[in-house]
């Protein structure tokens, strides 16, 4: 699933509002569903602050470093892998580190659900219990979860061809395992989990918000 990757004027206005203060690290993780704004917002941000390096999608690594290619249309198998390949990459990052990962594990396990939903793969609870526990493995190298819900108001609509039956489907599962954590996800209280919505530069202002507030209480 790949996005239109265009950049905008949201960032520069962000740097006049905010005079280019330089957070200290955090390692933040979005994670919605395709077509979510993802892209668009980790690229505003990045644009921002620049010393934050951007972590790609999963697949892009497999593609480019393993050759692994991603089908058309991604099976739990492919989402497994994919998740598998996140968690590495998390865990490269040590406390403190400024990155913006384009996904986050959580992603994944929304999708192979979403997916069994559908009717699309079989119901497999191991291999969910599975996927569960590598997500909480990987969580732990998140320091802030950035949660893009889809809502008519946003506007986000995407063609047919971008499988809208599954990302609705993904939208749905993402939204009820972060608010019931059903899996134990979150039970320490980390990562620190913000929803938002809005304008592409509301966006952006609220993950800079996001960021501030969490350079402010930690330690």
């Amino acid at each position: 699933m790949r996005f239109d990757r265009r950049r905008g004027t949201a960032a520069s206005r962000a740097n006049a509002r905010f005079g280019r203060a330089r957070l200290r690290g955090v390692r933040i993780a979005i994670s919605g569903t395709h077509g979510s704004g993802k892209t668009t917002l980790l690229e505003d941000f990045i644009a921002a602050h620049g010393d934050y390096v951007h972590e790609p999608e999963p697949y892009e690594w497999l593609e480019a470093v393993y050759g692994e290619a991603t089908g058309a249309e991604p099976g739990v198998d492919d989402f497994r892998r994919q998740l598998e390949l996140s968690v590495d990459r998390l865990r490269t990052y040590e406390p403190g580190a400024r990155v913006v990962a384009e996904r986050s594990p959580v992603d994944f396990l929304a999708y192979m659900l979403a997916l069994m939903d559908l009717g699309r793969a079989s119901r497999d609870c191991e291999m969910i219990a599975c996927a569960a526990e590598l997500v909480a493995a990987g969580t732990q190298h998140v320091d802030l979860l950035v949660v893009l819900p889809l809502n008519v108001r946003d506007g986000l609509a995407v063609p047919e061809c971008e499988d809208v039956e599954l990302r609705d489907a993904m939208n749905d599962r993402l939204v009820e395992i972060i608010a019931a954590d059903e899996y134990a996800l979150f039970t320490n209280g980390s990562p620190r989990i913000v929803e938002i919505q809005g304008t592409r530069d509301q966006r952006l202002h609220a993950l800079e918000i996001a960021a501030s507030d969490f350079d402010v209480k930690q330690p």
